[in-house]
């Protein structure tokens, strides 16, 4: 009886030391690192006007470059009269496969138009363009 419980006390000894050593290698482990991806870079456009006056309905062109926008992507003028708020103009047209754009444009409102792009989902929006209409 006492060999019994010699091997039956052994092999509780034994089951607690390789217990208590799982236990300590979790307890030491240290957790895996979390990779952050990088934030997606706002989307924003160039734009320039061919020129900075021109006669009413005649026409001239804005340039740019969609930045961080898939190719294309939907971009609007919009126009600001003085005293008004943005319009968007039945003009538009998708980006190349560059993501660039030239657009022709016609104004027929005399005075100071002010210019701008945006995207479809209204996310980006170009730098102001000042274009004369005489």
């Amino acid at each position: 009886m006492r060999q019994s419980v010699r091997i039956w006390s052994a092999g509780i000894a034994a089951a607690a030391v390789v217990a208590g050593s799982v236990g300590a290698a979790v307890a030491v482990a240290s957790p895996t690192p979390v990779r952050h991806k990088p934030a997606a870079a706002a989307p924003a456009f160039t734009a320039k006007a061919s020129t900075k006056s021109v006669r009413a309905w005649e026409q001239f062109r804005v340039r740019g470059v969609a930045k961080n926008l898939a190719p294309g992507s939907r971009v609007t003028l919009q126009q600001k009269l003085s005293g008004r708020s943005w319009t968007t103009l039945p003009a538009s047209m998708n980006t190349n496969s560059r993501s660039m754009y030239n657009m022709r444009v016609v104004l027929g409102m005399k005075g100071l138009n002010k210019l701008r792009l945006v995207d479809d989902s209204r996310r980006a929006v170009s730098p102001v363009m000042d274009v004369w209409v005489r």
